[in-house]
């Protein structure tokens, strides 16, 4: 049987997932980032310090802004170490515009992020991160 070593061709890749902090790792500068602020990232995308309330049902349609402007064709909300659903404004926001939205906890958004990114999808993670 013949093994194939694949580099993924996507930048950014979670390594570790929880309500407080994530691990990213950036391999176009080849290192890891440890992120203790909510955050967006794509495929090939990391938007820091994304201005949010504090959990998921404070969230508005206007914070999503910054995640829809990227054009997903699915966001996956995270919402820390619990998963808890925006209002349906902010679900309605999404679907408005045809994208996709799932809600679950960090760890999970960020296996499912992964999985996606490494099918060559155009997924966003928007994560919740609570100091």
């Amino acid at each position: 049987m013949q093994l194939n070593h694949e580099i993924p061709d996507f930048a950014y890749a979670f390594r570790s997932a929880g309500g407080s902090s994530v691990v990213i790792e950036d391999r176009e500068q080849v290192r890891m980032r440890e992120l203790g602020q909510s955050f967006i990232v794509t495929p090939r995308s990391l938007v820091e310090a994304w201005p949010t309330p504090a959990d998921a049902k404070s969230l508005t349609p206007d914070d999503l802004a910054a995640v829809l402007a990227l054009e997903p064709e699915l966001v996956i909300l995270g919402t820390g170490a619990t998963q808890q659903f925006p209002s349906a404004a902010v679900m309605g926001a999404c679907l408005t515009r045809g994208i996709g939205l799932e809600v679950m906890t960090n760890a999970a958004a960020a296996r499912t992020f992964n999985l996606l990114a490494s099918e060559g999808r155009n997924v966003a993670a928007a994560i919740l991160l609570v100091g």
